[in-house]
């Protein structure tokens, strides 16, 4: 999980002392150490920069393919949920299923 993630180099630091991006690898392998069948992430790239973003993503599109764990993250961005499998909208507090175009067709 250390290595998959990525936190290696900052293993001897305290959490004041990393980015919010190495915070948030930090606590995504801290869930997977638990060896979870679901993530729950609010807004996991919320206030991280572009490069930052892309490899939380990264790591929780991992944590679907490699550890076969089930990720419902939540996002006012949607291109990153885009991103993912399936995307459920909230409208008026109703969820409905996000069509998206296939541009394959």
């Amino acid at each position: 999980v250390i290595d998959r993630t990525g936190i290696h180099p900052f293993l001897d630091r305290f959490p004041h002392e990393l980015s919010g991006g190495q915070q948030q690898r930090a606590a995504i392998a801290a869930a997977l150490m638990r060896k979870p069948d679901l993530i729950l992430a609010d807004e996991p790239t919320g206030n991280l920069d572009r490069q930052s973003g892309i490899e939380i993503m990264r790591l929780l599109k991992l944590c679907q393919s490699e550890f076969g764990i089930t990720v419902i993250m939540v996002t006012h961005d949607l291109d990153l949920a885009k991103q993912s499998d399936q995307i459920v909208e909230l409208i008026d507090g109703k969820p409905r299923l996000y069509e998206t175009k296939n541009t394959m067709d």
